[in-house]
């Protein structure tokens, strides 16, 4: 087992981690109204071209282009009203290059029709006829045939995670199932004597669990499920009994304190007792974070965390995401939502260890936005709940000076 403060860079951590596993996904089927956030475990291919018919994007007239070429409000072209174009069904009629019809939005344009006019750019008359303003071309104001999809299109590759735009999309193509990855479950253990639920009264050198719910919540945000385990002593017999359970319930788990150098820390050692590799890492050059324990027992992942709050979900956030996202299937995550903002204060770092500084986001009188680090303990949870988001100082530097351009990372 690797020694601990025999540190690692977070980039080797999940290198060793991810070169000891082979993710897994299974595949479940689930209605697509209730598929927010799951992730696709097969291409969606179109079933038919989007739109399936031509039609108009305005309220107005369907036209052929071309009888409306030079029309202009000096010299305005006339058409014959040929008829109204029924919504939700195919209109019975055709018109030619001297006649219109009255067309909503959405309404399939007319055979002999190319484009519409705007009823803003034109008058009716009192024999009947419209007066048109403005010439259009072939095709505007006009949805054509498959501009959205069309048929046999891979409209949404394997691996992608389903937003709000996915699922309209997949309703518009009457897609009303589909393959998803099974959200992996993870098991939550809190350890230490000092730990008590949340809702019990507190009494002198007590604490309350906040580990559980804090790395509960992110999990499920991330597309996990989650089953807690209660709150373990300091005790190796209980402790082993509880991380042994958690291990053969779940997919994996996650152990929070008990993974400092103490020698009642006992998370590493049972961690590493429970089956090959064992533990692969047992610290972590960033701070929040050093004593974390990423650890592989047979196909499940095993994570020790720091008992402190703010380290324990700095670091799920940035290290134990990109693992459940493995056993998701995501293949190409998106880009995570950070904004440019100016640093108001000086910061100092300890060079060969990467730093993540909460800040909160002031609007700047300039414009854009200034960077105001959060100071304070790492067992403060509110320091999170004031912060808008993490700066990143990078190993090889001392720290980062007032006036820089960074980039923060949304929480």
């Amino acid at each position: 087992m690797p020694e601990f403060l025999s540190l690692v860079t977070p980039d080797k951590a999940i290198d060793l981690l991810f070169n000891s596993i082979n993710p897994v996904v299974i595949s479940e089927i689930v209605d697509t109204e209730n598929a927010l956030g799951r992730v696709t475990t097969e291409d969606i291919i179109s079933p038919q071209d989007l739109p399936d018919f031509q039609r108009s994007t305005v309220d107005g007239f369907a036209v052929l282009a071309q009888g409306t070429h030079g029309a202009s409000e000096s010299l305005p072209a006339y058409l014959a009203l040929k008829d109204e174009v029924p919504m939700g069904d195919k209109p019975g009629f055709s018109i030619s290059s001297q006649e219109c019809a009255l067309i909503h939005t959405g309404g399939m344009l007319p055979m002999g029709a190319d484009a519409c006019v705007m009823v803003e750019d034109t008058q009716t008359l009192e024999s009947g006829e419209i007066e048109i303003f403005r010439s259009v071309a072939n095709g505007e104001n006009v949805i054509k045939v498959g501009e959205d999809v069309s048929v046999g299109d891979i409209v949404i590759p394997v691996g992608t995670r389903l937003r709000p735009a996915e699922i309209g999309g997949l309703m518009a193509l009457g897609i009303t199932s589909i393959n998803t990855a099974k959200p992996p479950v993870i098991g939550i253990l809190s350890s230490g004597d000092e730990i008590i639920p949340p809702y019990q009264k507190t009494k002198p050198g007590e604490v309350r669990d906040i580990n559980s719910y804090t790395l509960g919540a992110l999990i499920k945000d991330i597309g996990g499920d989650i089953h807690h385990y209660g709150i373990i002593a300091d005790n190796r017999d209980e402790m082993l009994k509880a991380i042994k359970k958690a291990q053969q319930e779940c997919d994996h788990l996650i152990v929070t304190a008990g993974s400092s150098a103490s020698t009642r820390d006992l998370t590493a050692e049972i961690m590493n007792s429970l089956g090959e590799p064992g533990v692969l890492v047992h610290g972590i050059n960033i701070k929040p974070g050093k004593p974390t324990i990423f650890a592989v027992s047979g196909k499940k992942v095993m994570i020790g965390l720091p008992g402190n709050p703010v380290s324990a979900l700095v670091i799920a956030s940035l290290l134990v995401t990109p693992i459940i996202e493995a056993y998701l299937g995501i293949r190409s995550p998106r880009p995570k939502p950070t904004i440019a903002a100016e640093l108001t204060v000086n910061i100092s770092s300890q060079s060969g260890r990467e730093d993540w500084i909460p800040v909160q986001l002031v609007k700047s009188s300039k414009g854009g936005y200034k960077a105001e680090p959060v100071f304070g303990r790492s067992n403060l949870i509110f320091i999170l709940a004031r912060s808008d988001g993490l700066i990143k100082i990078p190993a090889p530097a001392t720290g980062l000076e007032a006036g820089t351009l960074v980039s923060v990372r949304l929480l």
